[in-house]
């Protein structure tokens, strides 16, 4: 009777998380999107002393200069095979996630992150820039199926009414990665030239920390309950996430969930796309992931250093000054998490696309008047600042979050495969295209990015749905007038 209480009875949900689920988000997020984080903000501090490395290396080796633009070539090999095993990281993550569970596949994951630093560490002793190349492969790697596995555990964990807020936390970790690796990059750290192999290497570091706190914490209670049909195992993880006395609704949650699904195995990133149960929710994850790696934020970072010296900061200041860029991402994903189950995700995003619409125009025409009158260089800067604002309060923390939103338990790993692989080939994309775009179009470079704000916000506008303290199968619900349009309009003509 006690029981049937329990279950049937009203309850108001903590509006915090407990200690355990707040833990946990932070055990899996240091080896997560933090390494993300970290690993593309490290590359940077090194560059002048690698190509000094591999310069001398190449003269010991070859008893001759390295033509420049072999070194362009080996140097560009280096910083962007990173993409390329991020590619392959995503392309498996979910597979892991299947096979070894969400929490095995993030512990196994750190071993690939401590051989590539040990493969890094050890490229300046031997004198093979080679390992370099292995090692930022690998760390790619890890760090695919980190962006991918995480976002998935803390999806699946969180209640209704917290998901957003806890969803921010990949986010969080990956804003707080790059301010990280900004800090320890400075010269006075490790970014001088004794200590650039010690830099890279020190990826192991979060590796490790999540090796030693991940196992205290349980298994994913969906994972547990509907790909393993483990319910004792589920009920005990609930408990330890929500305490004894409200982990019910939570159960009750998971197990419409699994009676919905009726034994449907986990599928894979090829059947979603013949898959009109989940049509609209693919092409958003595919439009969003795309908005968010092409919606000028690296042009940001490519013309702050530029726009910092116009305004009169010294040089040797400017990598200072650029740490409050990644103060300002850091700080945004924080107060994002705060509004995310206040506002909701459709306000938030869409809000940021637009604002980050007005600045392109503002950038625009500061950067044409750059010199035209003094106060422009400081409106240019504080445009730069504003952009990053409008970035993390939308496009750079909500996008994630809505992709563990949009799909049920059996589509959400193979979802997250596909949205990592398009998210690493759409970085893959820039990276190239980006030099080309700002040497032709000049600081006319942010009217591309304009429209693609404009674009991505107004695709969200008409066809995304609030999915605020709804569940996974009522989001699905919302998108069944989408996915099924053309049938309803048939069974309409019919009657």
């Amino acid at each position: 009777m006690e029981c049937q209480l329990l279950l049937k009875g009203p309850r108001s949900p903590s509006k915090l998380p407990s200690w355990t689920l707040f833990l946990a988000v932070c055990a899996v997020g240091i080896g997560g999107t933090f390494q993300y984080g970290y690993n593309v903000s490290i590359i940077n501090a090194p560059t002048v002393h690698i190509h000094k490395f591999l310069n001398e290396t190449w003269s010991s080796r070859y008893q001759t200069e390295l033509n420049p633009s072999l070194l362009t070539l080996l140097w560009s090999v280096i910083a962007s095979i990173f993409s390329l095993g991020g590619l392959c990281g995503a392309h498996i993550g979910g597979s892991v996630a299947i096979r070894l569970g969400r929490k095995g596949a993030l512990l196994v994951n750190n071993f690939i992150a401590i051989l590539a630093s040990i493969l890094m560490g050890i490229s300046f002793p031997t004198g093979l820039f080679e390992l370099l190349m292995v090692g930022r492969f690998l760390i790619g790697v890890n760090t695919g199926i980190g962006i991918c596995v995480q976002p998935l555990y803390i999806g699946e964990v969180a209640p209704k009414h917290l998901r957003g807020a806890m969803a921010m936390g990949s986010s969080i970790f990956l804003t707080g990665g790059i301010l990280t690796g900004q800090i320890i990059g400075l010269r006075e750290l490790l970014g001088g030239e004794k200590y650039w192999p010690f830099l890279l290497s020190s990826s192991c570091f979060p590796a490790l920390a999540q090796l030693f706190f991940l196992p205290w914490f349980p298994e994913s209670p969906r994972y547990l309950l509907i790909d393993r049909g483990d319910e004792t195992k589920c009920t005990k993880a609930l408990k330890r996430f929500h305490g004894p006395l409200h982990y019910h609704e939570e159960m009750e949650d998971i197990k419409r969930e699994r009676f919905a699904l009726n034994g449907e195995k986990p599928k894979k990133p090829w059947q979603l796309f013949g898959d009109r149960n989940v049509k609209w929710q693919l092409i958003t994850v595919i439009v969003m992931t795309m908005g968010q790696q092409l919606s000028g934020i690296n042009a940001i970072y490519f013309y702050a250093s530029y726009i910092f010296k116009q305004a009169g900061i010294p040089a040797e200041k400017i990598p200072y000054v650029t740490l409050g860029t990644g103060a300002c991402e850091c700080l945004t994903a924080l107060t994002c998490g705060l509004l995310i189950d206040y506002m909701g995700r459709r306000l938030l995003i869409i809000g940021g696309y637009t604002l980050m619409s007005f600045w392109c125009i503002v950038l625009t025409f500061s950067l044409t008047y750059q010199e035209l009158y003094p106060w422009v260089p400081h409106l240019s800067m504080a445009s730069i600042f504003a952009f990053i604002l409008s970035f993390g309060l939308g496009p750079g923390g909500i996008t994630n979050t809505l992709t563990a939103e949009l799909f049920t338990q059996s589509s959400r790993p193979a979802a997250y495969m596909i949205g990592g692989s398009v998210s690493w080939l759409s970085f893959f994309t820039i990276g190239m295209l980006f030099p080309f775009i700002v040497n032709g179009l000049k600081q006319y470079c942010f009217v591309v990015f304009l429209l693609e704000s404009l674009l991505v916000a107004s695709f969200i506008f008409f066809v995304i749905p609030e999915t605020k303290n709804k569940s996974f199968l009522e989001i699905k619900q919302e998108f069944q007038h989408l996915n099924f349009r053309g049938r309803i309009k048939e069974k309409e003509t019919e009657l």
